[in-house]
């Protein structure tokens, strides 16, 4: 299992705290200093199951510089997407946790770290 976080955001801190009370075994990504590759972010992407829109932040300075707004949410513009979150990695939504089991989730609550957890188990 290996979480994608961010230090300094209280989201990343609880579920690395709820991970340590479960007793899970997992690796830290400072993602923001260990930058994903554009196919690294494309396989994170399948193992959740969303598209890149879905977890960019798009109330974050760089979205509005980029005007991501207004980028077209389909396939011809997915690679767009998906260069922007790798060029500008304080975009990607966090955290995100990936599963034992080959899935992701993006861990913002409570019950979506214990999601993954259990995705481990089975």
């Amino acid at each position: 299992m290996e979480i994608w976080i961010n230090p300094a955001c209280s989201k990343c801190r609880g579920a690395l705290s709820l991970l340590d009370a479960e007793g899970a075994e997992y690796t830290v990504r400072r993602y923001l200093e260990d930058v994903p590759t554009e196919d690294e972010i494309r396989a994170v992407l399948d193992r959740l199951g969303l598209e890149p829109w879905d977890i960019t932040r798009t109330e974050e300075a760089a979205a509005k510089e980029l005007g991501l707004k207004e980028w077209a949410r389909d396939a011809g513009a997915r690679e767009r997407w998906i260069a922007a979150l790798a060029g500008h990695p304080k975009l990607i939504q966090r955290p995100i946790i990936t599963a034992d089991d080959g899935t992701a989730v993006v861990a913002r609550t409570e019950d979506a770290v214990r999601d993954a957890l259990a995705r481990g188990k089975e």
